[in-house]
């Protein structure tokens, strides 16, 4: 999942001076693509990284100065082949040439990355969109969600070849695009809420597939009728741990496109009726514990629709919690991506 998440909490709590860095364009492979962003503290902490090593300790170095100066700049590094005379690092294999742009966090731009903040945090997408100048610099910047609410540092309309981008899709592939009628490079990228995860069933073998799903960015929920399982000691990075039985559970959870869902409670009735509760709320990801021919009984002999994960995760031959919950993330991911590339194709054949 994205590291905005991490950065945006980071610059929640943050008092002090950072430095944002976002990659904007890449030619050829490199360990993250155009979208992925970092922050840097005046402290030397980091949040997030851009590659596998290859480029954090070079863009650290350039913080002070980018702090000093008070202005963004882009920062490229070639890394085709360690002979080259332009090359980055010594025999990275990378292959390819990233360029990142460097933006001061100041009082302005986090008031703004906090108004994203609390977009995401109601489940709406963002659309974030940079003008870059001459001098390779970020000279305008702003943010459109798709309630067509706009805030951000940027003068006037937006360009209509801009706006039909947006609106077609072609904004969803992260990258710079250039705007003939500004005679100018910007850089677009959408930002999605958090996934979150609802955990069905708070049993022993769904710890570590809560735990797991949190650290990979997933905002996590976990429910179970018996109270005595929904302990926040078994679950410490869950956002939240509800007890309740099925239906009232599902009346406090409003479900949207963004959300996937996990059953394994383990008590066949329990689970037959959740499987009922969540099949229509339009879930991306429906997974249920067990095989495939109990999977048909709790849906009273049907066969198992497309859309619904059983057996849940992926076929690895995995074993006890842990590798359960390795599989079935691993699934989760694999979907996500694929669910975003669909989207993409989608909009892009409008």
């Amino acid at each position: 999942m994205e590291d905005i998440h991490r950065l945006l909490e980071t610059i929640q709590r943050a008092d002090g001076p950072s430095v944002l860095a976002t990659i904007t364009h890449v030619e050829g492979s490199a360990y993250r693509k155009e979208g992925a962003s970092m922050l840097f503290l005046e402290d030397g902490s980091q949040i997030g990284v851009l590659s596998a090593g290859c480029l954090e300790a070079d863009l650290a170095a350039r913080v002070p100065e980018i702090l000093e100066r008070g202005a963004s700049c882009e920062v490229v590094f070639d890394m085709q082949a360690s002979t080259a005379p332009l090359s980055w690092g010594e025999d990275s294999g990378c292959g390819g040439v990233v360029h990142v742009m460097m933006e001061p966090v100041d009082d302005a731009l986090k008031s703004h990355l906090r108004t994203l903040k609390a977009c995401l945090d109601q489940r709406t997408e963002v659309v974030h969109f940079k003008k870059i100048g001459l001098d390779r610099s970020v000279s305008e910047y702003g943010f459109l969600t798709e309630k067509q609410y706009r805030f951000g540092e940027w003068g006037g309309d937006l360009p209509q070849s801009l706006l039909d981008w947006m609106h077609c899709g072609e904004a969803r592939r992260s990258g710079m695009n250039y705007v003939s009628s500004m005679q100018s490079e910007v850089y677009v990228h959408t930002f999605y809420p958090k996934p979150r995860l609802f955990i069905f069933g708070a049993g022993p073998d769904a710890r570590p597939l809560a735990a797991f799903a949190a650290a990979t960015g997933f905002s996590v929920i976990v429910a179970d009728w018996r109270a005595a399982l929904c302990d926040r000691h078994y679950f410490p990075d869950a956002e939240a741990i509800i007890a309740g039985f099925p239906e009232e559970v599902m009346e406090q959870l409003p479900c949207t496109p963004y959300d996937c869902a996990i059953v394994m409670t383990h008590h066949f009735g329990r689970d037959r009726q959740l499987v009922r509760l969540l099949s229509d709320r339009g879930l991306w990801y429906l997974g249920i514990l067990g095989s495939r021919k109990r999977a048909e009984r709790l849906l009273q002999g049907d066969m198992v629709p497309a859309e619904v994960h059983s057996p849940v995760g992926m076929a690895i031959g995995a074993q006890g919690p842990a590798e359960i919950a390795v599989s079935i993330l691993a699934d989760l991911i694999r979907t996500y991506r694929q669910l975003r590339m669909r989207e993409n194709v989608a909009h892009e054949a409008k």
